[in-house]
């Protein structure tokens, strides 16, 4: 009789390549490694705002390290990662709040469909440089993880709605705690 699987949260953002790295290691290597993975939606901008870090592709010598350290991750954990064409307009400009709170309504509603519904918005945004912001765009992206049309057109409606803000913005300030917890851990 094998022990009882350990729970492991990963609070992501499709925004970051790394999460993405770290979803696809997660979610290949769960049930060997015996754990239940619980998604955790979260904005990364508020973690950034909340730790008073500096996205490292505002530092140009930090930048040039992701570029080339995303390239060979991606390579290694055969995961098809690719930087945006435009990559400061995508992350910096346009950002990931809708997609986000998207994710937090399928999480509400759907949690089956989380993980497909997030690996298709990391597929959009960092292997084929397509749009994540836009409303057909996450359409897309449900309908193509299995969700039908009126399922996802349904969740959409409800990402401006104060359950759903209110949810992604609990999510995030209970990533931010983690590093307030007794011994820091």
């Amino acid at each position: 009789m094998g022990s009882l699987p350990r729970t492991l949260e990963l609070f992501y953002d499709v925004l970051s390549p790394y999460s993405w790295l770290a979803f696809e290691v997660l979610c290949r290597y769960k049930n060997i490694w015996n754990v239940s993975l619980q998604l955790r939606p979260t904005l990364i901008a508020g973690i950034m705002k909340d730790s008073g870090n500096r996205p490292p592709a505002l530092l140009p010598r930090k930048a040039l390290y992701v570029k080339n350290d995303v390239r060979l991750l991606g390579q290694h954990l055969q995961v098809p990662i690719h930087l945006p064409k435009d990559f400061f307009f995508v992350v910096f400009e346009k950002g990931s709040l809708t997609a986000m709170r998207f994710l937090t309504v399928v999480k509400l509603e759907h949690p089956e469909l989380l993980e497909k519904v997030s690996r298709e918005l990391w597929m959009r945004i960092w292997s084929r440089d397509e749009d994540i912001t836009e409303p057909q765009s996450i359409l897309a992206a449900a309908e193509k993880a299995g969700m039908s049309t009126g399922q996802a057109q349904e969740l959409l409606e409800r990402v401006s709605t104060p359950q759903v803000k209110n949810q992604l913005k609990e999510t995030t300030e209970a990533a931010c705690k983690y590093g307030e917890r007794k011994g820091g851990s």
